[in-house]
């Protein structure tokens, strides 16, 4: 299926399967959207942070006298001033043992630990008086030794938390299938390897912000915040529990949101600073984070080495794969660190058979700003690893990068897969569908991958190559999501989620399932989501979960709405439900043309006296839905990278990306292909742009767009995605798999074999990212070019 067909099944007159032009994109379009710095209360204070300017050190004076004597500056707050509250920021997922040693604390404390830590909070009247207050604080540190790199960690040497004792923050060893020493023993063929990936973060179009306004007698909110997203609940848990206020008393109210890829919408220093200081001033403060400040504070992610190890008969079946695994996760635990180094050993496995699995994992702290999640996390990283290996591996044994990988696919016969279980706190979970064969010879047919190899070779300086990269990839993480849906006193549909937006488009999706059900035109559907007050519950917006827990919780309010609709149509009309249908808005009989019988805002009128439970307090007709699910979908499919490699610049090009995926049933086609490409892109500029660098020192070097560099919209004219749905998903009614992820996660892979196999006659070996100039050229010159 390409990106705009309709998949089998889906009737005229529906609109789910179709691509429907996203509804919020008139609202950005004519400037309408409202973003958090668009905020503005009566009586509003700013906030600025003063972050540390050292890696590691002592903090030995506060002196902030200068600052508050400057006209316009209301408050200055140290860690000093918040010691009573309970202080230190919870982890929301990946609690690998022995983590709980080494969270933060909104305001560093005796030590900084970054560059770029929170040290003091300062507010003033104007954004400009405490930017230039913070020049005139005066902190006074005591350099400590700091430590840049998980061998400089694994020694102890300089230990940053000392009460740990250690800079380990977590280690475990797992093993899925039989045993792996006698795979190796009875192996034709080893081959062990150290890979690298390099630290990265992502870099949405909006920075972080909030702004909080506390109502001493408000009710029944008395601390409103703007600016939560991603996961809303849990945050609002968070901060109620360190500020000590009911969580049934603060409401978190999600604006738009430019951009997010795992980092934005975490809890982090900011989320406790900003509402605490709006309660003690008792009037609004706002705070916007500026781009160096994003990139020295927001979570970074990836900077995972990996000592590869695979055992194969000779044919080139893999008998067995071992792994080391270090993350350097910076110098503190936060809230969803622990996915990126669990998720990179979960799935170097990835779509394959593989009988023997033993990996180690080691999470060590280092002086550097702390790890969350960027889009694929550690996904993108586990399938660089592989398949690199993979291509070592074929070519050692003279094989070719499609056959070892024909030979060692999951096949669609074997499904339900049961997946590797390689992560201590996780359920077991199951490929629940697919056809991995399929969408790589889909794939290969797309480039022409045959046509190419032929011509592959040197042309002068210029040396071109092909890379396959293969993946499976988790997605709709449950337990759980509920969806509200309103019928007005005007007829007009609501729907009411807890799930998140930061560019998606989840108000067209869930405007698309809602309107089927209903038998009226998305634009009939009003979304509201992401906020606190309008459900009961929400576990946030990640791992692709939108669609699959969201979708189908609104799939089941409206079919709700829907049965309740007719049972009440049917009552008052005195006719069977049978009968009866949904059409525009209105009540008809079945398959008659004529006139309806009453529209849904006469429905509403009546439907007290009918059924007086069914109403709000609005006057609406009010249902709620959960949808539950704890197993994961799988979704999978291939990349296939052409590039040119100019070997005496080091310059790579991209002639040709292809990314074939399979996500199931596609709610939206043109949403789902935008996700593909945007995540292809972004992957790409991954690969051969973003970096982060340190100093021995540990000071950043990227603190700029001038620095650390990131892929615009013309960057890579030349990428594909192609949506198959060979395998909808058996877990759902709609039949939905994860969509946001796909385009990213095997980008690097793909291009480092096309890279390595460019220049394999060169007797290059590619086994780091990035592949910068810089890189290629260094990695030339080792090999005598």
């Amino acid at each position: 299926m390409n990106a705009f067909s309709s998949p089998a099944g889906i009737k005229d007159g529906k609109s789910v399967g179709r691509p429907v032009p996203r509804l919020e994109d008139e609202r950005f379009l004519t400037g309408r959207g409202c973003f958090i710095d668009d905020m503005q209360i009566d009586g509003m204070a700013h906030a600025a942070i003063s972050r540390s300017t050292h890696a590691h050190a002592r903090i030995v004076a506060i002196d902030a006298s200068a600052a508050l004597a400057l006209p316009g500056v209301i408050a200055v707050v140290t860690a000093a001033d918040i010691a009573d509250y309970p202080g230190e920021i919870p982890i929301r997922l990946g609690p690998l043992p022995g983590f709980q040693r080494f969270l933060q604390r909104p305001l560093a404390s005796g030590v900084v630990r970054f560059v770029g830590e929170p040290v003091v909070l300062l507010v003033a009247e104007s954004r400009q008086i405490a930017e230039d207050a913070l020049e005139l604080l005066s902190i006074d540190y005591k350099p400590l030794k700091p430590v840049v790199s998980t061998n400089e960690a694994l020694a102890d040497r300089s230990i940053i938390h000392e009460k740990a004792g250690t800079n380990l923050a977590s280690s475990y060893r797992v093993t899925d299938g039989g045993d792996i020493d006698e795979a190796f023993a009875n192996a034709d063929y080893t081959h062990k390897e150290t890979f690298r990936c390099h630290r990265q973060t992502a870099v949405p179009m909006e920075t972080r912000g909030l702004l909080a306004h506390f109502y001493p007698n408000g009710s029944p909110y008395r601390l409103r915040v703007w600016g939560a997203s991603k996961v809303t609940f849990f945050n609002r848990q968070a901060l109620a529990n360190l500020i000590r206020l009911p969580k049934e008393e603060i409401e978190l109210i999600e604006v738009d949101v430019g951009g997010s890829f795992g980092a934005r919408g975490e809890f982090y220093p900011e989320d406790f600073l900003i509402p605490l200081a709006a309660m003690r001033l008792g009037r609004p403060v706002k705070w916007i984070e500026d781009r160096r400040e994003h990139l020295m504070a927001t979570n970074h992610s990836r900077e995972v080495e990996c000592d590869l190890e695979i055992a194969l008969k000779r044919d080139g079946t893999i008998l067995g794969l071992r792994g080391w695994i270090r993350t350097d996760m910076g110098a503190y635990i936060r809230t969803n660190g622990g996915v990126v180094p669990s998720k990179a050993a979960q799935f170097i496995p990835g779509p394959y058979h593989i009988p023997s699995l033993w990996f180690e994992v080691q999470a060590l702290i280092t002086n550097k700003t702390p790890i969350g999640t960027f889009r694929g996390p550690g996904m993108f990283e586990g399938n660089f690893f592989r398949e690199r290996l993979l291509d070592i591996a074929a070519a050692d044994l003279g094989l070719s990068p499609l056959e070892i990988r024909l030979r060692n696919l999951i096949k669609s016969t074997e499904m339900p897969y049961r997946a590797p279980q390689l992560v201590p706190h996780e359920l077991s979970d199951s490929y629940d569908s697919g056809d991995y064969i399929a969408a790589l010879r889909h794939a290969l047919d797309t480039i022409g991958y045959d046509r190419l190899l032929e011509k592959c070779g040197a042309d002068e300086t210029i040396r071109y190559g092909v890379g396959i990269a293969c993946y499976v990839e988790s997605t709709g993480a449950g337990p759980s999501e509920i969806a509200r849906l309103t019928l007005s006193r005007n007829g007009r549909v609501t729907v009411n989620i807890g799930i998140s937006a930061s560019g998606q488009g989840h108000e067209t999706i869930f405007a698309q399932i809602a309107a089927d059900e209903l038998s009226v035109a998305p634009q009939d559907v009003a979304v509201a989501h992401g906020s606190t007050s309008l459900v009961e519950h929400s576990y946030g917006t990640f791992h692709s979960r939108g669609a699959v827990m969201g979708g189908n919780a609104v799939l089941l309010a409206a079919r709700k709405l829907r049965e309740t609709l007719l049972t009440l149509a049917s009552r008052r009309l005195n006719v069977g439900e049978e009968e009866l249908e949904l059409r525009d808005g209105s009540i008809y009989a079945v398959r008659d043309s004529g006139a309806a019988l009453m529209s849904f805002a006469a429905l509403v009128a009546v439907a007290r006296e009918i059924e007086p439970g069914i109403v709000n307090g609005d006057g609406a007709i009010e249902i709620t839905a959960k949808f539950k699910q704890k197993i994961k979908t799988f979704g999978y499919g291939t990349h296939v990278a052409h590039v040119a490699v100019d070997i005496e610049t080091g310059k790579i090009d991209v002639l040709r990306y292809i990314v074939v995926e399979d996500i199931g049933n596609p709610i939206n086609p043109l949403i789902t292909h935008g996700q593909v490409i945007g995540g292809a892109v972004q992957g790409i500029g991954s690969v051969f742009l973003d970096e982060i660098v340190y100093d021995a020192d540990g000071q950043l070097l990227t603190g700029s767009l001038a620095d650390y560099l990131v892929a615009t919209s013309t960057e890579f004219p030349h990428v594909e995605a192609v949506s198959l749905n060979l395998s909808p998903s058996t877990l759902n009614p709609l039949g939905v798999k994860g969509a946001g992820e796909g385009g990213i996660v095997a980008t690097g892979a793909a291009l480092a074999n096309a890279v390595a196999h460019a220049l394999a006659p060169l007797g290059v070996k590619i086994t780091a990212l990035p592949l910068n100039p810089n890189n290629i050229r260094r990695i030339l010159r080792d090999a005598g070019h």
